[in-house]
């Protein structure tokens, strides 16, 4: 009896703190129907003074479109059509079937036909590297280049994820999970784990809050965070031997202090595999390059366009200005 009381109670908590949430962090963009999914996005027009080709920006697991607009748009509003979404089942898009990463590319696809930013330079981050290969792979004709940051893009040895991923994706333990314990959990840790996500490299102060990293706390985002993650080993062993079929220009930056994936295995991996890609790699940078190398991967997407950029001497710069703490 105390246990269901105690659950009853969580469960009371988490939707009071889902309303909350929803609350602090409303949607900033526009809804249309995709593939069957609901798609919350926000496309920035290109300026008079264009010289860019349009972008378009996949973010990370647990994030949503503020993730990437947050640094990229000061640096690139007005240079060409910038296209911010939040994956199926992350931020305010809807999920369905979306947590195929093969759904989610197609999906992708067709948003960007539909809002016509197509083909474009797909600049994706941490798991949104697997969902931008596939976009590549796929649907070659909706990607003009590419730039990764810090991706996620293979497999690794034994699949392992973080446990509480495992208890989400657990019949009946994980519904129960999500509902009760996993908001007051995630509001505890919410802070500390998003800066364990930086290091070794500093957390904007105003990061959680402006980037409404809470929304994935919500039980429906938070389940749909886990099964796609706990998908993404699999899904990156059936892809990989596909990536050589990528031909356009492709960069991938990369930190050799990135505690989330292990850049040995993606990036290089990625660099292996990708003809002609440019791998970019820092010494003293960890997970977030769209926030702490964001010049070099704006430049990384300038040489996907075309233009002539030295990005291995703006790493070493790079490199310099974090050794020095700043």
């Amino acid at each position: 009896m105390f246990l269901f009381t105690a659950l009853l109670a969580l469960a009371g908590f988490t939707r009071i703190q889902t309303a909350r949430i929803e609350r602090q962090h409303p949607p900033i963009g526009t809804f249309t129907d995709v593939e069957g999914l609901r798609i919350h996005y926000r496309l920035e027009p290109a300026g008079p003074a264009a010289d860019l080709p349009p972008i378009v920006f996949i973010h990370g697991a647990s994030g949503n479109l503020k993730d990437p607009m947050l640094p990229f748009l000061p640096k690139l509003q007005g240079r060409g059509q910038l296209l911010f979404f939040d994956r199926p089942g992350h931020g305010w898009s809807s999920n369905g079937k979306g947590d195929s990463i093969e759904v989610q590319a197609r999906t992708i696809a067709a948003l960007i036909k539909q809002l016509g930013v197509s083909p474009a330079i797909v600049v994706a981050h941490s798991f949104g590297g697997s969902v931008g290969a596939t976009l590549a792979v796929n649907h070659p004709e909706t990607v003009r280049g590419l730039v990764f940051l810090s991706p996620a893009t293979h497999p690794w040895p034994g699949c392992d994820v973080a446990a509480y991923y495992d208890i989400t994706n657990t019949p009946v333990v994980g519904r129960i999970f999500s509902e009760t314990l996993a908001t007051p959990a995630g509001i505890l840790r919410l802070s500390q784990g998003s800066r364990s996500v930086f290091e070794p490299n500093l957390m904007p102060d105003s990061y959680l809050s402006e980037a409404s990293i809470a929304l994935v706390l919500r039980p429906h985002s938070f389940r749909a965070n886990a099964r796609q993650v706990g998908s993404l080993c699999a899904h990156n062993g059936r892809m990989q031997p596909r990536y050589r079929e990528i031909a356009v220009p492709t960069i991938i930056i990369t930190g050799n202090q990135d505690s989330v994936v292990a850049e040995e295995i993606h990036s290089k991996g990625l660099e292996a595999d990708i003809a002609g890609s440019e791998l970019v790699w820092i010494d003293g940078l960890g997970h977030k390059p769209d926030y702490l190398a964001t010049d070099l991967a704006v430049a990384a997407i300038e040489k996907a366009a075309g233009m002539t950029r030295d990005l291995q001497s703006m790493a070493r710069s790079l490199e310099t200005l974090i050794k020095s703490g700043g």
